[in-house]
């Protein structure tokens, strides 16, 4: 019994790598996301977050910071839920985080992760800010929590299988999240519609996540089905000595190529996740607005910031009807591929 144990434990400290070192979107789709969102709000809050747009598209990458770069722990199970480990589709979850310690235990639930019901706990926070009116608090967890939303709409933060690892797919999750935008961002028409209020949050919360779960066998069979019988050459960007090339992460970089038919194959779903996720954080962020009680925040800013930025604020408004989203310099995470 001793070497199946020993086993069993080694894979599970495996997924839990895989579970914690795998971030969401990047660079790119969590800029984008967050800049999209304030493009998505009406007027009587637009104005005030896009005189702060430069923190809160910087800030979308905030809480990967902490988790990386800081080393702190409690960031992990933030961005991602194991569905599975919680018995998805077979039993009611709970409804807080409080509910799912009572049920599994902290330790289990920092292991399956808490992302819906920190994304609720936020949305508390950020309507509390509103009310009160602090313009600090308001414009970092909105950004933060636009993080958080990104995160839940990448299919693969909310399975066991985070990068491949249980199907021997490692490094698709930085594939698809990361790599496929960065080169097919610009053709992206990424405009919705003007925020909505949320009637039922946490349903609302839940369904996203139900969608995101659904697209995981698309996701991961169309990968396998380009990787079948292909040799690395056709998959990689090799480098001199026949390896394949790595980003300054270290994930390897897919050539042109075989990016592009992926992308095909997945027939949108980059695009609609990215659009669903804008939509979400701009409902969202109106939803906390509104609960507040419709705070004026146009005393929030200086009459001279909002006049120096509202032609600018008209135009970018403008070219985002249109699916442009403008102002987003990114930094890039993979060099640049094929055409």
């Amino acid at each position: 019994m001793a070497p199946i144990k020993c086993r069993s434990f080694i894979a599970f400290c495996i997924v839990l790598f895989y579970a914690h070192t795998a971030s969401a979107w990047g660079t790119w789709g969590h800029n984008h996301i967050n800049k999209g969102a304030i493009m998505a709000l009406p007027a009587e809050m637009g104005m005030f977050f896009y005189n702060h747009a430069d923190f809160i598209v910087e800030e979308s990458t905030v809480p990967d910071l902490r988790k990386y770069s800081l080393g702190d722990r409690s960031e992990n199970p933030r961005h991602y839920i194991n569905l599975e480990s919680y018995g998805y589709q077979n039993e009611q979850l709970p409804n807080s985080i409080k509910e799912a310690i009572a049920k599994y235990g902290k330790d289990s639930v920092d292991r399956y992760g808490i992302l819906p019901w920190y994304i609720l706990d936020m949305k508390a926070k950020l309507t509390e800010a509103f009310r009160k009116k602090r313009k600090t608090e308001i414009l970092f967890l909105a950004a933060d929590l636009g993080h958080y939303i990104g995160d839940a709409h990448v299919p693969l933060h909310a399975t066991i299988n985070h990068n491949g690892q249980l199907t021997g797919q490692q490094g698709i999750h930085s594939f698809w999240e990361s790599q496929l935008p960065e080169i097919f961002g610009r053709t992206y028409k990424l405009n919705t519609r003007e925020a909505k209020y949320i009637d039922d949050l946490p349903k609302a919360t839940w369904s996203l996540l139900d969608t995101s779960y659904s697209l995981l066998t698309n996701l991961l069979l169309n990968d396998r089905k380009m990787r079948k019988d292909k040799p690395e050459e056709l998959q990689f960007v090799l480098s001199k000595d026949g390896t394949p090339t790595l980003n300054k992460f270290g994930q390897k970089v897919h050539t042109y190529e075989f990016s592009h038919v992926y992308h095909e194959l997945l027939n949108g779903m980059v695009e609609q996740q990215l659009k669903r996720a804008i939509r979400f954080t701009a409902d969202l962020w109106y939803t906390a607005w509104v609960d507040a009680g419709r705070p004026d925040l146009s005393d929030l800013d200086s009459e001279a910031t909002t006049e120096r930025n509202s032609p600018f604020y008209t135009a970018d408004k403008a070219a985002w009807k249109k699916g442009k989203i403008r102002g987003c310099s990114s930094e890039k995470e993979y060099p640049t591929v094929g055409r």
